[in-house]
């Protein structure tokens, strides 16, 4: 619980700049750590995710953080799905975004999960690029993500 206000910043910081042509400038102004913190402390206390830190072994600063467990989706009960990866945008581009990536693939094959499961917002262009060099492809499923009333679209890898 003590790391809930640096996961909050991650993820305002990396949405802010991931974002940014995609949500409107009110939308992203609105993001704020105060707000986050309530739903991180909320799941962590719940257990709804396992949520994960990428801490530098140098300097203790968290640079990255993620949140995994049983896909929620209907029709892929089997699967492990990444709910949210965010990388401290001072530290994009480092390898981070990778290592969680690889961190919650081995997390799924030790609960044998036979398919890891993305939901990507469709306009985010970069974070599809993303999950596309790692072997992710979308599996022809969408939905709305209600918070930002935004398209969405599943990759998938088996």
């Amino acid at each position: 619980m003590k790391d809930t206000a640096r996961i909050a910043e991650i993820e305002v910081n990396s949405s802010r700049n991931a974002y940014r042509n995609i949500l409107s400038d009110e939308c992203l102004e609105d993001l704020s750590a105060g707000k986050r913190v309530p739903v991180y402390t909320r799941w962590i206390t719940e257990k709804r995710f396992g949520i994960y830190v990428y801490e530098d072994s140098g300097t203790g600063i968290i640079k990255g953080m993620m949140g995994i467990g049983l896909c929620e989706d209907n029709d892929k009960k089997e699967a492990f799905e990444l709910h949210f990866l965010y990388v401290d945008p001072d530290y994009a581009g480092t390898g981070i975004g990778s290592e969680l990536l690889r961190f919650f693939e081995e997390k799924g094959r030790g609960k044998n999960c036979p398919e890891s499961v993305i939901w990507v917002l469709e306009e985010n262009k970069a974070g599809r690029r993303f999950y596309e060099k790692h072997s992710y492809h979308p599996d022809g499923k969408e939905k709305i993500f209600k918070r930002w009333n935004k398209q969405e679209i599943r990759y998938v890898k088996s």
